[in-house]
């Protein structure tokens, strides 16, 4: 293995440099060389390649075990511990975090419903339990405010709305698509956090219309709208934060494909047994 670190790294590093560092003899390394590729170091090659396309196709999000997954489900025989160490050594790591803020306008006087959720993440089936939650895309010509509603069976984002201002209409537009395209049944439950984008009389008359429930978290308690959260933060770690934006238009158009191409279709997800909400859902609702 160190002879194969040396030989990776040989075109940018003196080889004797190298050597001292890891060890091992300039002669036995180039002895090495003469005898050719072993045959562990073939199939950590073949196994490499299987590797980046992974990491690709994951457009550099996946790290280990995600990719381990991936290669199972392709059939491809590998170790966990193999497949960490070949992307340390060429490092194929995973988009790392950032903070991030969210934005909610709780300061008004309208009516908070109990959270009725409390922390129930779990679903049985799809349309039983949806979180929402809002966000805010830096661009030059201003923030672009992203309203999402996810169903927690699947992780799914049923639906999504864009807007360039923070008003009550950002969040009717993401749960009129999604009451559109998901028809759920009566006592489905919404739960969102307290701001006026979900407090306001239009939004609580189209829950009520539709014979839904309405749960709001506690004040300031990101945990209770913890999976909204966690797509957000996937959201800025895996495209946002990578990105620089001249127009709205440009995000809109960047964060629909990101959405309703790679997370709702492609990217694997740790809670759906690795994979995507897409497949989670016809897996399991298939005859």
């Amino acid at each position: 293995m160190k002879f194969e670190i040396v030989a990776e790294l040989a075109a940018r590093y003196p080889v004797k440099a190298l050597c001292q560092m890891l060890q091992v003899s300039r002669s036995g390394y180039y002895a090495w060389r003469k005898r050719g590729p072993s045959r562990r170091q073939q199939e950590n090659e073949q196994l490499l390649v299987q590797i980046k396309t992974v990491y690709e196709h994951g457009r550099g999000t996946y790290g280990y075990r995600r990719v381990y997954a991936a290669l199972v489900a392709k059939g491809i025989a590998c170790g966990k511990h193999r497949v960490r160490r070949l992307m340390q050594m060429y490092r194929l790591q995973a988009k790392r975090k950032r903070r991030y803020r969210t934005t909610t306008e709780s300061r008004h006087r309208l009516p908070i419903a109990p959270n009725r959720l409390a922390r129930d993440f779990s679903a049985t089936a799809a349309n039983q339990k949806w979180v929402s939650d809002i966000t805010f895309v830096p661009t030059y010509e201003g923030w672009l405010y992203l309203s999402v509603i996810l169903d927690l069976y699947s992780r799914l984002v049923v639906a999504w709305a864009m807007e360039p201002h923070l008003d009550k209409e950002l969040g009717l537009k993401a749960l009129r698509m999604a009451i559109a395209g998901r028809r759920p049944l009566p006592g489905l439950l919404l739960h969102s956090d307290q701001g006026v984008q979900y407090a306001n009389k239009d939004f609580q008359k189209l829950l009520a219309n539709h014979k839904a429930i309405s749960s709001m978290s506690r004040k300031g308690d990101v945990y209770d709208n913890a999976p909204a959260e966690s797509f957000f933060a996937t959201l800025k770690r895996e495209l946002i934060h990578f990105r620089t934006y001249q127009t709205r238009d440009e995000a809109r158009a960047d964060i629909f494909e990101f959405i309703e191409v790679f997370y709702n279709r492609q990217r694997l997800h740790s809670a759906l047994q690795y994979s995507s909400p897409a497949d989670y859902e016809a897996m399991l609702c298939a005859p």
